[in-house]
């Protein structure tokens, strides 16, 4: 059985506190976008095998097996279903440490794939609860669908935002940035304005005005080719363009169909409908 696990974007990301854990409160938007991995598991029924095998094809993914998070996302729901062993194969096209939440959305289908595969009648409910343990966005993709998101930016309310008469265009400038020193370079900040509140009620032509993410006040100066990148994207048409969580992915959102790839020839790009 196979799944496609696909991308998100962060419209708006306002980075309010430091938690006692840690970690920081935050207020983002967060919507999915077709940009998609493939995922496979099959029961793995030959003598002597092992639990979980895993294998990866296209994008490199850095680590061990044991590292990714599909593999941690079985051995959480054997401890309460019983699982047969499983080959799991990934290919790996969403670009990774990006911004756009690619492994938390492989890790997320997979809880959803086994349950679909293996029959195994994990509620709604549960399903959130294994993926929240597995990273702070992961459970969005559980849903799948836009959403408001606060806490660690895992606690979500649905929202009803259709964006999809407009395209996107995702440039990723294959600069790996690391989360933790992104937050260490932020000014968490109490926001003066709701930003669920201006993405429902505002015009998007007037999101760049009120919609910001506060990342970008901190990576744009280190690496100004990637504020470069949103420039690029307004000056091409777009009528909103910010960098996706901690980066370095920029998305633009268009309301016509694009052909950019030749603007950002040693980028990763993505062009589609939203």
């Amino acid at each position: 059985m196979i799944s496609f696990p696909n991308a998100k974007i962060n419209i708006g990301l306002n980075i309010i506190e430091k938690r006692d854990d840690g970690f920081h409160n935050i207020e983002s938007v967060f919507y999915p976008v077709n940009l998609c991995d493939a995922l496979e598991i099959i029961e793995n029924k030959e003598d002597g095998a092992v639990r979980f095998t895993f294998t990866s094809s296209g994008i490199k993914i850095p680590g061990e097996a044991t590292d990714n998070l599909c593999y941690f996302a079985y051995h959480l729901v054997a401890e309460h279903y019983s699982l047969p062993n499983v080959k799991v194969h990934l290919h790996k096209n969403i670009p990774i440490g990006a911004g756009l939440g690619g492994g938390s959305a492989d890790a997320a289908f997979f809880i959803k794939l086994l349950n679909e595969k293996f029959e195994l009648g994990i509620s709604w409910g549960e399903m959130h609860n294994y993926a929240r343990q597995l990273g702070s966005d992961c459970s969005f993709f559980i849903s799948n669908k836009p959403a408001f998101a606060e806490g660690r930016g895992d606690v979500y309310e649905s929202m009803k935002l259709d964006l999809s008469n407009f395209f996107i265009v995702l440039v990723y400038p294959k600069i790996h940035i690391n989360t933790a020193n992104a937050y260490s370079g932020v000014k968490p900040k109490s926001p003066s304005r709701s930003l669920e509140s201006d993405i429902l009620n505002l015009p998007i032509e007037q999101w760049s005005d009120f919609i910001h993410n506060d990342f970008e006040d901190s990576i744009f100066p280190k690496f100004p080719e990637i504020k470069n990148i949103k420039e690029k994207l307004y000056t091409k048409g777009a009528v909103y363009a910010a960098m996706s969580g901690s980066g370095s992915t920029v998305f633009g959102i268009f309301k016509k169909e694009t052909n950019l790839r030749s603007e950002f020839a040693d980028c990763f790009v993505f062009e589609g409908r939203l």
